[in-house]
């Protein structure tokens, strides 16, 4: 029995302790790049949040072991590179399924 390559790859979750001490589970959209620096965004599972389709933005940065540490982002402007950021990022890829889809109908 062979992989099939058809079958979604599982979705990497992490556990959010918010400052309130709630602990959110997160699936992991994405880690990308802005300003020179990893962000990672992070969409919650269940909750008014996930209801509503609210993105989590922080700060993503790797010790040397090469463990995950997640920051929140204090500064408003630095927010508002990441958020822009993370929009044009899913404009391309909601821009590349429609193509993948108009590929697949010829």
């Amino acid at each position: 029995m062979g992989i099939n390559p058809e079958e979604p790859q599982e979705e990497m979750t992490v556990t959010l302790t918010l400052d309130d001490g709630t602990e959110v589970e997160c699936i992991v959209l994405t880690i990308f790049e802005a300003g020179n620096r990893d962000y990672i965004a992070l969409l919650p599972t269940e909750g008014a949040e996930s209801e509503e389709g609210e993105v989590y933005l922080y700060r993503y940065t790797e010790s040397e072991d090469g463990d995950p540490t997640l920051e929140n982002i204090e500064d408003d402007d630095e927010y508002e590179i990441v958020a822009d950021a993370f929009d044009e990022l899913l404009d391309e890829q909601e821009y590349d399924e429609l193509v993948e889809d108009g590929e697949e109908e010829e």
